[in-house]
């Protein structure tokens, strides 16, 4: 009888998900590991979607690449789950919703909570910045900025404030003592400019 019990919470939390997908306008989730084969399923099927819906080109293609920054920040950056072997694993959540004014691509991974500060900073540091100060941010970090053991010197974050016009919205929420899920929206406005 258990089983039966544990079955059925299992198709009422499908249902639930299936609802808030809908009432969050969520076009397509995703979690596992990241990986390029994911990322170019990810922008073929957006792609189809954004054609049916004949958003411009412009539009596109700024989806399509805040998309990209997002899936290599996972695959790059990301840490294993508490749970996990211990190795990183590259695993984290995706997600794409549609409004009728924008898209939205929200990415959430682990990472340890001694990054969290850092990173913090630099967002709040490419938040703080216009159009003009971005660029410069940017230039600069490309001549000077700390690339990280991974790869990073934020300049993906930054280009994705560039390209979007738009603040970076996040969040961190302590998992542990060791761990935190970081999470990540970016807003690409369905008007043309």
């Amino acid at each position: 009888m258990a089983n039966i019990n544990n079955k059925k919470e299992s198709l009422d939390f499908v249902y639930d998900f299936y609802v808030k997908m809908k009432r969050n306008k969520i076009n397509l989730a995703y979690e596992g590991e990241i990986t390029h084969q994911i990322t170019k399923a990810f922008t073929s099927l957006t792609e189809t979607n954004m054609a049916r819906e004949e958003d411009a080109s412009s539009v596109q293609k700024k989806v399509f690449h805040v998309m990209v920054e997002c899936l290599q920040n996972i695959s790059k950056h990301a840490e294993c789950s508490p749970d996990a072997s211990g190795k990183k694993d590259g695993r984290g959540i995706f997600m794409v919703s549609k409004g009728d004014t924008e898209y939205n691509v929200t990415t959430g991974n682990i990472i340890l909570n001694d990054k969290v500060e850092h990173l913090a900073q630099m967002l709040e540091n490419i938040n703080s910045k216009d159009k003009d100060g971005l660029n410069q941010l940017y230039k600069k970090q490309m001549r000077e900025g700390h690339i990280s053991e991974r790869g990073g010197a934020g300049l993906g974050f930054i280009d994705i404030a560039r390209k979007t016009g738009e603040k970076l919205i996040y969040s961190f929420i302590k998992i542990d003592e060791k761990t935190s899920f970081f999470v990540l929206t970016s807003t690409i406005s369905r008007i043309k400019e």
